[in-house]
């Protein structure tokens, strides 16, 4: 697998290098962890999807063009797979809330730096293969598929750890982390998101997977769901960006979406700044390295595109917001949509500031996700048999 370089160029090589293992070798290899370095079967995308550095589109398109859609069915599914569970957490941001509520008791109560988690982040239970995850996680900042649910099952049922911490955890360190797969996918495993379905990591299992590498002694026999609140009942999607405002509008260029110079329509931009993800120095040195190499890639093209400099914000906030529209001469801010997250909540913090002084905050949701996050009301399989019209509809050759 390549080096996480972080450009929207470096992802499009990988993609260009596995578009020929998208079909039946994916399909027949995807489950299989070899370990640091070994896992060419995969198309280690996600850091680059995460940020829209390459989008789950391009991806999709590139593996049916490729493969055919019988052929890449599993390889688009699992993009698909990120896909449900942005649109299934944009329905219910109760559910973010509540995790970031839960982490931050939990912090204050001192349990996040207690000596069973600690020795469980540094790889330290004395467990085989998920001492190895924990390490790897810090060095690499990915960590395969099926690792990550064998490492979360263990986490929640093994050694008894909050299944919040550990989602913490993969958040701080992954690359690819995402507030809405890692958060469900967490939950998923706990049995929160299929209502008393967990997953139940075994030392068969991940010997199997594992080729022999690891076959981990006094694993839990039993997982017993974690009890909370039924999930909510799904809510219409917050609405986006209608017709073109009228007058010339600063870029906002996040995080969530690192390809601005196609993702915002036809507005007339008179000025482009940008702002880092709120939270970054909570993050693990090579995902603050992977989002800031990101950031300042979208910033070059963004400069080439618009001919104008980009300024980064010190803070994402209103009174930061319309300072810069001011010094653009702008009347409102412009920006590509972020889904439930740090930035969206740190862009409904600043949209108040930005209307007291008569400025619009205009957010885009592209068509990938205006068209399928909103079949995401229910299970993840009634979602896949509802996206074949609906990636039809966008082009794609299904």
């Amino acid at each position: 697998m390549t080096a996480w370089e972080p450009g929207r160029a470096a992802g499009l090589a990988r993609m260009e290098a596995f578009t020929p293992q998208m079909g039946r070798a994916y399909s027949a290899n995807r489950n299989i962890d070899l370990g640091p370095g070994r896992n060419d079967h995969v198309s280690g995308l996600s850091p680059w999807v995460r940020r829209r550095l390459v989008s789950e589109e391009t991806v999709v398109r590139a593996a049916l063009e490729a493969q055919g859609p019988r052929a890449a069915e599993k390889f688009v599914q699992e993009v698909l797979w990120r896909t449900y569970w942005k649109g299934w957490l944009e329905m219910r941001p109760e559910i973010w809330t509540a995790y970031e509520a839960e982490v931050a008791g939990r912090r204050a109560r001192g349990e996040a730096g207690s000596e069973a988690v600690l020795a469980a982040e540094q790889g330290r239970t004395g467990i085989e293969g998920f001492d190895d995850w924990a390490r790897e996680l810090v060095q690499t900042g990915w960590l395969h598929n099926h690792a990550r649910m064998w490492f979360a099952s263990i986490w929640i049922f093994t050694l008894k750890l909050s299944w919040a911490l550990g989602a913490d955890f993969f958040l701080r360190h992954l690359l690819d982390g995402d507030p809405a797969s890692n958060t469900l996918s967490w939950r998923w495993v706990a049995g929160l998101q299929t209502p008393g379905k967990t997953y139940l990591a075994t030392a068969e299992n991940i010997a199997r997977f594992t080729e022999g590498r690891f076959r981990p002694k006094g694993l839990a026999s039993v997982a017993f769901a974690v009890d909370a609140e039924p999930a909510p009942a799904p809510r219409p999607l917050p609405v986006a960006a209608g017709a073109t405002p009228d007058g010339p509008h600063l870029l906002l260029i996040t995080t969530e979406d690192l390809t601005p110079e196609d993702s915002v329509g036809p507005w007339e931009i008179c000025g482009v700044v940008s702002a880092m993800e709120p939270g970054i120095d909570q993050r693990g040195e090579l995902a603050r390295r992977f989002l800031d190499g990101g950031l300042v890639d979208a910033e070059r093209r963004a400069a080439g595109r618009y001919g104008q400099a980009v300024s980064r914000l010190g803070r994402l906030d209103g009174l930061a917001l319309v300072e810069a529209v001011r010094a653009a001469g702008a009347t409102g801010v412009v920006t590509a949509y972020a889904p439930v997250g740090p930035t969206a909540s740190a862009l409904a913090g600043a949209r108040p500031g930005l209307q007291a002084a008569g400025l619009d905050l205009v957010s885009v949701r592209r068509p990938w996700d205006e068209t399928l996050w909103p079949l995401a009301s229910r299970g993840f399989f009634p979602f896949r048999e509802k996206s074949e019209p609906a990636l039809r509809a966008l082009g794609l050759p299904v």
